[in-house]
């Protein structure tokens, strides 16, 4: 291994792979980077040290990784590569044991990365993988980010106790672990200085947040970024359906920053097939919690993962969650196919479903999503509503979101990246909602 500290100018680059609390951290040690002195490259340029900041959540996940590496060595022979996150934390002797890699961190000490590859002797191999099993505290990391931004995500929790038979993120994860709010509230003001108008509190299992302390649970985290002066909207990442009581729900339709929009983690639409996951609802509770927040929010998109070919789903099973999601009527679904993890129970569960079964159900549950989706999005069409318009993609062509998180494009003759705008909605175009600006103008 290289001794980085020779360098007079050092350069690092970093691959996220996986779920937006890995791009949170990744955005976190970019900074650790820069504040050391560092130089932040594109992870395909050439560079002194790489990281990738691993997920494990799927066999695919683990084969990225090593294609990472594989290719950042050749790019730079003698650079320094670490591997962070899920993949380490779960296999850590298969991660050392790859020849690119250098050195590894777990899920735990990626506040201590520069530290950690600076200390590192050259030549030798270093596993800094802690038991993630044990009890601790949540690892503060801070992000500052940079002005012109619109939207930023802020990790509040981490680690997960549900143990679903077929994840492996409680293994790569551990407990659950909460921020303090003080810290939150801290955070996120900090980036509403910096002009960021959207936060989206992330977690591994966000809606467990203060469960460990016993006190100040997620929505009282939500009541207190919603009091932060220059933040216009609250989103929250993937929620376990069964923490939306009727009094949260209720609750937070109060709280007018709180966007219309929600990521329910649904996995299936069958009772056996999430019994046998370990799933703690029935598709009679996911009907009323959906019921709920259609009722208590206008215009509420509602979004899910499924999962199909989990082990022992027969024809049946998967008819009936066909059947619920058709009823349901859901705005978009993400399909994974079942993808067996060692370690997990449903690893080693009879009734494995054939690949070519599983790519037919995909199909018809990616067939159905569009079909959602778009009736979704006609139904927009003649509204005039508030878009937070995030990126410039063309000569005075602009894109941003809604609400409820509907992609919408205008054209306008003004730079209008970064303001919320008034639009009228006029016609669905692919994924996105074409429409007119009613006054440009920064909506404060």
């Amino acid at each position: 291994m290289k001794d980085i500290n020779k360098k007079h100018s050092k350069t690092v680059g970093i691959l996220t792979l996986g779920c937006k609390v890995n791009q949170y951290e990744t955005t976190a040690m970019e900074e650790l980077f820069r504040k050391s002195g560092y130089t932040v490259v594109d992870a395909d340029d050439k560079a002194d040290v790489y990281i990738i900041n691993s997920c494990t959540v799927t066999h695919m996940s683990d084969k990225k990784s090593r294609q990472f590496l594989r290719r950042a060595r050749r790019i730079s022979p003698d650079a320094v590569i670490a591997v962070t996150g899920c993949y380490s934390q779960v296999a850590p002797d298969e991660v050392i044991n790859i020849p690119e890699v250098d050195v590894i961190v777990g899920t735990k000490d990626k506040s201590r990365i520069v530290e950690i590859l600076e200390n590192a002797m050259p030549g030798e191999k270093l596993c800094r993988v802690e038991d993630i099993m044990q009890p601790m505290e949540f690892e503060e990391m801070h992000i500052e980010g940079a002005s012109g931004k619109t939207r930023a995500y802020v990790k509040v929790q981490d680690g997960c106790n549900r143990f679903c038979s077929y994840c492996i993120i409680p293994y790569a994860r551990g407990s659950i672990r909460s921020r303090s709010i003080d810290n939150i509230v801290d955070e996120v003001s900090r980036l509403a200085e910096l002009g960021f108008k959207e936060i989206v509190l992330t977690g591994i299992n966000v809606a467990c947040y203060g469960q460990d302390v016993g006190a100040g649970g997620f929505l009282d985290a939500i009541k207190a970024v919603h009091s932060v002066d220059g933040i216009e909207r609250i989103r929250m990442s993937s929620v376990e359906p069964d923490m939306l009581t009727d009094g949260f729900i209720q609750e937070l339709s109060g709280l007018e920053k709180v966007c219309p929009h929600f990521h329910l983690s649904i996995q299936s639409g069958c009772n056996n097939t999430l019994s046998r996951m370990n799933r703690t609802y029935t598709t009679e509770k996911l009907k009323h919690i959906i019921g709920k927040l259609r009722e208590s929010f206008g215009n509420v998109a509602l979004t899910t993962d499924i999962i199909v070919g989990f082990p022992g789903e027969t024809d049946e099973e998967f008819e009936t969650t066909y059947e619920f999601l058709k009823e349901v009527k859901l705005f978009q679904m993400h399909i994974f196919k079942y993808s067996p993890r060692k370690g997990t129970p449903a690893a080693t569960m009879a009734g494995q479903v054939d690949p070519h079964k599983k790519q037919e159900r995909s199909e018809r549950l990616i067939s159905l999503s569009s079909a959602n989706q778009n009736e979704f999005m006609e139904k927009m069409i003649g509204r005039a509503e508030n878009v937070l318009f995030e990126q410039k993609t063309g000569e005075n062509t602009y894109e941003g979101h809604t609400s409820n998180y509907v992609k919408v494009r205008t054209i306008s003759d003004s730079d209008i990246e970064g303001s919320m705008q008034k639009v009228a909605l006029n016609e669905v175009k692919g994924e996105y909602i074409h429409g007119i600006i009613i006054q440009e103008n920064d909506i404060q």
